[in-house]
C-alpha cells in the first residue's frame, strides 16, 4: 500500500555484514537493479527501501534516502545521498528536485554555510575580543544576530550525520535546534530593523529602560515560545523525512508535518520578512533625505552615491532581505530562485563580515590597534 500507484519492478536486493553496524559511508552503495519487466514506457523509475518503522511497525516502502543515478529498459541503477540542500528550510512547495540541481545546491549550501561558520566566528571573536567595538546598542543587537546565525548554521551542516544515526530522539533535538536558531535569527534580524527605524526615523524622545535586556528576552524568547507550543501539541511533528511516507527530503531532521512548517516557520518569516522590507525602505528614505540636504552643496555627489550603495547593500543582508527569493520559488523559476537563495542566504555570515568588520572604519582602526604590529600597527591616539 506504500507504493501508492506504483508497483515493484525488481527482485528485492538485501544485504549485511555479519557483527558490523554500516554507517557514515564515505561513498554510498551503489546497487544496480534488473527489471523483471522492460520498461518500454519510459516510466517515471524511484528507489525504494524497506522501511521498519512505516505503518506503526508492520513496514512499508520508502523512497527517503535513496535516489536513481540511471535507469534504461532493462536495470536502475540506485545509490543512497545522505546530504540536503539549505533551500529546504524555507521550501514552500516541498516537492523534489532534479538530481543533478540538488547536488549542485548541496554543494552550494554546505560550502556557502562553512564559510559563513567561519566568518560568524571571526565577527563574534572580533566584537567580543575588542571592548570598544561592543559598547552600543548597535554591537551588542549585531553580536546576538551572528550568534543565531552561527547556530543556525552549524547545527544544518551535522544535521544529516547526526540523523544516520537513526535515533528518534537526537533526531527531534537537533531538528527543534534547527528550528529554534532559525527563528531566532529572524528575530534578530527584526530588532536589528527596528533599532535602525528607533535610531534613524523616531531620532528625539525615544529612550527604552534596559533596552539590550528586552531585545534579549523578545530575541531568544519569542522563538522559544513557538517551539515549546509546537512540542506540546506533538513532538512527533519534528524528526527524519525517512520516517515520513509523503515527505521528499532525505536523512535530515526537519519539520514533517506541512501545516506546522507553513504556520511556525514561513508565517513567521513572511510577517518578519514584510516588517523588515517596509523598516529598511523607511530608512533608506531617511537617510537619503538627510544627505540630499548637503549633497546640493557638494561636489562630492558620486561618493556619496557609493556610500548609499554600500549602506543598502549592508542593510539588505543584516536584516535578511535575501530569504525572500524564498517566495518567488514556484513553477517554472523555482529552480532558479532556489539557487540565488541558497547562495545569498548560505553566505548572509560572509557579507555581515565585509560590511560590518572589513569595510567598517571603527573595526579596522582597533583591529590595527590591538592585532596588527611594526608599520600596520597603528597608535590609539591617531
Amino acid at each position: 500500500d506504500s507504493l501508492k500507484k506504483e508497483r515493484l519492478n525488481t527482485y528485492v536486493v538485501s544485504a549485511s555484514i555479519e557483527n558490523a553496524s554500516i554507517q557514515n559511508l564515505n561513498e554510498p552503495v551503489t546497487i544496480t537493479l534488473q527489471h523483471i519487466d522492460q520498461n518500454t514506457g519510459n516510466a517515471a523509475v524511484h528507489c525504494v527501501f524497506w522501511d521498519f518503522q512505516k505503518n506503526n511497525g508492520l513496514g512499508g516502502w520508502n523512497t527517503s534516502g535513496c535516489e536513481m543515478e540511471y535507469t534504461d529498459m532493462n536495470y536502475t541503477i540506485c545509490f543512497c545521498n545522505h546530504l540536503t540542500h539549505f533551500g529546504i528550510l524555507l521550501d514552500l512547495s516541498r516537492l523534489e528536485i532534479d538530481i543533478t540541481h540538488d547536488r549542485i545546491l548541496t554543494l552550494i549550501s554546505y560550502a556557502g554555510c562553512g564559510a559563513s561558520s567561519l566568518f560568524l566566528g571571526i565577527t563574534l571573536v572580533m566584537y567580543l575580543a575588542l571592548e570598544k567595538l561592543r559598547r552600543d546598542n548597535p554591537s551588542k543587537i549585531l553580536l546576538n544576530l551572528c550568534a543565531a546565525l552561527l547556530m543556525l548554521n552549524v547545527v544544518f551542516l551535522i544535521n544529516s550525520w547526526l540523523s544516520s544515526f537513526n535515533q528518534p530522539g537526537l533526531c527531534i533535538t537537533v531538528a527543534v535546534l534547527l528550528h529554534y536558531f532559525l527563528l531566532a535569527a529572524f528575530t534578530w534580524m527584526c530588532l536589528e530593523s527596528v533599532h535602525f527605524y528607533l535610531a534613524l526615523v523616531k531620532v528625539f524622545n525615544v529612550y527604552v529602560p534596559k533596552y539590550i535586556l528586552k531585545c534579549c528576552i523578545a530575541g531568544w524568547g519569542i522563538p522559544a515560545v513557538v517551539i515549546t507550543i509546537v512540542l506540546i501539541i506533538n513532538k512527533d511533528f519534528y524528526g527524519n523525512g525517512s520516517h515520513s511516507e509523503s515527505n521528499p527530503f532525505s536523512n535530515f531532521c526537519w519539520i514533517q508535518e506541512n501545516i506546522v512548517f507553513y504556520i511556525s516557520v514561513v508565517a513567521y518569516v513572511f510577517l518578519i520578512f514584510l516588517m523588515n522590507t517596509a523598516m529598511f525602505i523607511t530608512v533608506l528614505l531617511q537617510i537619503h533625505s538627510v544627505k540630499s540636504r548637503t549633497r546640493k552643496r557638494s561636489r562630492f555627489w558620486k561618493r556619496g552615491f557609493l556610500q548609499d550603495l554600500k549602506s543598502a547593500f549592508s542593510l539588505m543582508f543584516l536584516l535578511g532581505l535575501t530569504w525572500g527569493f524564498v517566495f518567488f520559488a514556484w513553477g517554472a523559476v523555482r529552480i532558479f530562485f532556489l539557487y540565488l537563495f541558497s547562495i545569498f542566504n548560505t553566505l548572509q555570515g560572509f557579507f555581515i563580515f565585509v560590511f560590518h568588520c572589513l569595510m567598517k572604519e571603527e573595526v579596522v582602526k582597533q583591529c590595527r590597534v590591538h592585532f596588527c604590529w611594526g608599520r600596520f600597527r597603528q597608535s590609539n591616539y591617531s
